[in-house]
């Protein structure tokens, strides 16, 4: 998606959620996905004429969140893993707590898969992104991009194996 935004300070304030959310997403947790938010547009920032320039800043900051997520993971030193304490719960509706309940068991399971996987799934079914920018994000071939969504929905169906309670098809 090309973004006609000149400055850093219009970017931020029209993209910067939904790069927090991204990345919140990719991360599995709100609160690490905002300082890798925060991270990635304090590196953007002395470099953000060239990004523009680039013609595609979303995608730039995209690959930057997701790079920057597998920098953390390969420095993290303690194995702590967020359990999403942080959802909000629903109150009513009995039908509106299980669809609450069946997406958080859903992200619980999606939060399990291996590093690429999640991040592919993430941008193919959150994103809404095509194999070619899923690609050009991670830095692998289209077909690599299949594999990994393959690979993930399968993982996903073996442990989430009713077919009616499936929301990723």
């Amino acid at each position: 998606m090309k973004v006609a935004v000149v400055t850093f300070d219009e970017y931020v304030r029209t993209r910067g959620p939904a790069l927090v959310r991204l990345a919140w997403l990719i991360a599995g947790d709100r609160h690490l996905g905002e300082d890798l938010v925060q991270e990635v547009l304090s590196r953007a920032y002395p470099r953000w004429k060239r990004i523009v320039a680039g013609g595609s800043p979303d995608m730039y900051l995209r690959r930057m969140l997701v790079n920057s997520h597998v920098s953390w993971r390969r420095k993290r030193s303690s194995t702590e893993v967020a359990d999403g304490g942080d959802r909000v719960e629903s109150a009513g509706d009995t039908d509106l707590q299980a669809r609450s309940a069946e997406r958080d068991a859903m992200w619980r399971l999606i939060n399990r898969l291996p590093p690429k996987q999640r991040i592919t799934i993430v941008l193919r079914f959150y994103e809404d992104l095509d194999d070619a920018s899923i690609a050009e994000i991670l830095d692998c071939s289209p077909a690599t991009v299949r594999t990994h969504t393959m690979r993930a929905l399968t993982t996903l169906r073996v442990l989430h194996p009713d077919p009616a309670k499936e929301t990723l098809q």
